[in-house]
């Protein structure tokens, strides 16, 4: 399959029109390929950072255990307590149902509201390295004579030549050893302005 996109694509351009005199021609280009699965998986700051999300991901299980486990007991007693009681529970039995799904409610925000910073956390680490990646890449390729930057894995292949990995690897240790594995807090929804009325319901 690939070789017939590749045939099609050349049978393509070999049938192009020849272009007007008066177009400017385009400079040969000089390709540097970056790793960058490479790089996000062995720069310092990537492996410290992974090792403390794996951190926040155990403590996440953790709380999901110790909040599960007894609600699950607890479900087990009450589904006993409602046959025996054959489907019609007193006042008592009625109260001990509304205090278990409200528990089991808050167990679920915890967990959800603990899950979701986690994500945040992983994606304000992706966010601090990109961000210093992005200016080290350009740099680094610029000196090296290129004209285009390319993802190794948006390649077929490229030769080692063209590889600035290592060089991009040494210069984004060298710059940030470290990043943050917590994520700033959400802003908080603004405030309605002082002396606004609801409008009025229509009528």
């Amino acid at each position: 399959m690939r070789s017939l996109t590749k045939a099609a694509i050349a049978a393509f351009v070999f049938a192009a029109p020849t272009a007007p005199a008066f177009a400017q021609a385009l400079p040969d280009a000089k390709i540097a390929v970056v790793d960058s699965e490479r790089i996000f998986r062995d720069c310092i700051a990537c492996k410290a950072a992974t090792t403390q999300l794996q951190s926040q991901r155990q403590q996440l299980q953790s709380l999901a255990t110790s909040l599960g486990q007894p609600l699950q007991t607890e479900a087990q007693s009450l589904q006993t307590a409602v046959t025996a009681a054959k489907g019609t529970p007193d006042a008592a039995l009625q109260t001990r149902i509304r205090t278990f799904e409200q528990r089991q409610q808050q167990a679920q925000q915890q967990i959800s509201q603990q899950e979701q910073q986690v994500q945040r956390n992983i994606a304000y680490v992706r966010e601090q390295i990109g961000t210093r990646l992005g200016p080290i890449i350009t740099q680094i390729a610029q000196q090296r004579g290129a004209t285009l930057a390319v993802d190794k894995g948006n390649s077929f292949y490229n030769a080692p030549a063209t590889e600035i990995t290592d060089a991009v690897l040494t210069t984004l240790n060298s710059q940030l050893p470290s990043v943050s594995v917590t994520a700033p807090a959400q802003a908080a929804p603004a405030a309605p302005a002082a002396g606004a009325r609801p409008a009025p319901a229509g009528r």
